[in-house]
């Protein structure tokens, strides 16, 4: 109100300075206006935790990787296998990757295979932001699958936008550093008619990976080489996005991504050899259509098809043959609408409906060429007022299984309830307290079920109770500081039914053989500083504690032991200074010392590690085009720790960037 009478008061005082309206009855087309700002990295009115890192700060910061920088998030655990294609996975709060749902714009990623994603096969290059979110996200019009999960990672790629006058934009990148690393790409995007644009993306990448480490055997120190680490990869993705003249929204996306990578193993002494092999290969196709109808209407449709295939190969005298070949096609079929209802201000409910179809076939002995069918349904409430946002949500899971060969297991179906509270005690002030309670489960994978002599078909899905109890708080501080932020949560994880290899007369096989209680305090904080004109100067930091402890048999020697990877400590920080001649990134990630299996004793114990990286980047100006040239410092300390235990992460390396946009 006061906006409308401010301009009310501007058009009566120009009536009387030029005696006429000047402005009344005709069409006045006003100059485009961009308003810059920095992103702050956290959410503060969320009622659960939400971090964001933007793909800008992704790049300043000389990160390499997706795990790279998911590590940045607190709370987030990844177990990366070492190496430029290591296999990279992402758990939260120690709930395990299975728990974690990966979004790829929008639509989840799937493995019903395996039940985690390798998050390592996400190129950052054209991330417009990167964020994850805990519990019940304030997002109410996405698919159930989502909602289902204990936490989402969200990947969002960069939409297409151009200068004023310009139709098309094209982005030509190559990388090259240490181990053999290089990476060329290309992205072009293209604007068809006022209503359409396009986009296409491609990348390869190779590296050796012979990077060297030490080994250190009792008093024995040597210096070694990492060896059959060489991975090749291509990526490549297409996207179309139209808006209809009823303001509803198409968006279309295809995907395709194949690797062939030597996986090095663990370091075993003196035996550097190691044979084995894997390709990859996943390609899909997915769309989202979102209309707006009647005021109070949303609609949200979304369709994929994903196709995965993977082989295994290793050579050795224990095989027939001197090969071991193992062969994996996944298929996926899925389909999820959403509506969102706004009655009043301050309310709103949504209802979330998925079906997907998943098929495995494999080569493998005794394969039963599963069928699964599964059917989600969640149901939310939101109300929010002034001083208080309350959500609940109801999800209900119905899976039916089938076979072709031997018994299938037991059909399932549950019903999980959630709910988040986000209370503002004061309305001049950005101080926010938040409470959430989730029940979340998974199911057993493919390989739980059904792997060879180790599968168990009598598998329970795995149950979890997410409690979460935080407080966030933003105000500058000073008057030449952008924002400050500062969130702090305290958290408890009840897993009970837990789904772990477990030993029996003959043979390992899957069992629900597991209790875990996992508490933790997770804290970010947040600033930017104007140090003077065109120099700013942002940081930011996380730090997490954690305590994961097995109860599942007080008669065993691991009893009440912390959990397996899991640090009691881990933290980063990093810094972006911009200055009108270059910018300089700053980071650094650590973790206290962990435990390679459930005995916390002196033989399982892995050495906690600080790694540290800089960066310095520079554009220029190339008649209309522009030219960014970035140099990185990985490692510099020459750091040398394993992420997961006999597979050493590489030491020290550099890595260069050319970037040219025209």
């Amino acid at each position: 109100m006061a906006l409308c009478g401010l301009c009310k008061a501007s058009v009566a005082v120009a009536q009387e300075l030029t005696g006429s309206d000047t402005i009344s009855g005709k069409v006045h087309r006003i100059e485009d206006v961009t308003v810059t700002a920095r992103r702050t990295p956290n959410k503060l009115s969320s009622a659960t935790p939400v971090q964001t890192l933007s793909g800008s700060d992704l790049t300043q910061l000389g990160i390499q990787d997706m795990g790279d920088a998911v590590r940045r998030f607190a709370g987030a655990n990844v177990k990366d296998y070492g190496g430029i294609g290591g296999l990279k996975t992402v758990s939260i709060r120690n709930m395990g990757a299975a728990h974690t749902a990966v979004s790829y714009d929008g639509i989840a990623v799937s493995n019903c295979q395996g039940g985690q994603i390798d998050i390592g096969r996400f190129s950052t290059d054209n991330l417009a932001s990167l964020s994850l979110s805990v519990g019940q996200g304030d997002e109410l019009l996405q698919s159930a699958r989502l909602f289902a999960s204990a936490g989402v990672l969200s990947i969002q790629t960069e939409r297409p936008h151009f200068e004023e006058g310009h139709r098309s934009a094209c982005r030509v990148r190559i990388k090259g550093g240490s181990f053999g690393y290089i990476t060329p790409s290309i992205r072009w995007w293209q604007q068809m008619g006022s209503r359409t644009t396009l986009s296409a993306d491609a990348t390869y990448m190779r590296a050796d990976g012979n990077y060297p480490f030490r080994l250190t055997n009792g008093k024995y120190v040597t210096d070694e080489r990492r060896n059959n680490s060489q991975i090749y990869s291509w990526q490549g993705e297409a996207n179309l996005y139209h808006a209809f003249r009823d303001s509803s929204r198409l968006e279309m996306k295809g995907y395709y991504f194949y690797s062939k990578r030597g996986l090095p193993g663990p370091v075993t002494l003196y035996n550097p050899l190691n044979n084995e092999q894997l390709w990859d290969e996943n390609s899909f196709v997915q769309a989202r259509y979102t209309r707006s109808f009647a005021g109070k209407w949303t609609l949200l449709g979304q369709a994929k098809y994903n196709h995965g295939w993977n082989q295994y190969r290793d050579q050795g005298k224990q095989y027939d043959n001197g090969i071991y070949q193992a062969v994996h096609r996944q298929d996926e079929y899925y389909l999820s609408a959403s509506l969102l209802y706004q009655p009043v201000a301050g309310l709103d409910f949504s209802l979330a409906q998925d079906g997907v179809v998943n098929k495995l076939r494999s080569n493998m002995p005794d394969c039963p060429f599963p069928t699964r069918y599964s059917s989600l349904t969640a149901f939310n409430a939101r109300y929010r007022n002034r001083f208080v946002t309350l959500t609940g949500m109801l999800l209900y899971t119905a899976l039916f299984e089938e076979v072709k060969v031997g018994e299938a297991p037991d059909n399932f179906r549950r019903l999980a309830p959630s709910l988040s509270v986000s209370i503002q005690p004061f309305a001049e002030e950005a101080l926010y307290l938040r409470l959430m309670y989730k029940s979340t489960f998974r199911t057993p994978s493919f390989n739980d079920l059904y792997y060879y002599r180790l599968g168990n078909r009598s598998l329970r899905p795995e149950k979890a109770d997410e409690y979460n109890v935080g407080i966030t708080w933003g105000r500058p501080l000073l008057p030449f500081m952008d924002y400050f932020t500062l969130t702090a949560d305290a958290y408890y994880n009840d897993v009970t039914d837990k789904i772990v290899a477990f030993p029996t007369t003959y043979a390992w096989r899957m069992a629900n053989y597991g209790t875990v209680h996992a508490t933790g305090v997770d804290v970010t904080l947040a600033t930017a500083l104007r140090l003077a004109r065109r120099y700013t100067l942002s940081l930011t930091g996380s730090y997490t504690w954690q305590k994961a402890i097995d109860l599942t048999d007080s008669d065993s020697k691991s009893y009440k032991d912390q959990l397996p990877y899991t640090p009691k400590h881990a933290g980063n920080a990093s810094l972006i200074l911009e200055t009108p001649w270059c910018n300089v990134g700053y980071s650094m990630v650590g973790v206290s010392e962990r435990y390679c299996l459930s005995q916390n004793i002196p033989e399982n114990r892995i050495d906690g590690y600080l790694e540290h990286t800089a960066t310095v980047s520079r554009e220029f100006a190339v008649n209309h085009a522009q030219l960014r040239l970035q140099a990185e410092w990985v490692n510099f300390t020459n750091e040398q720790y394993d992420v997961i235990k006999y597979y050493p992460m590489p030491g020290r390396s550099w890595r260069v960037t050319g970037t040219f946009t025209f």
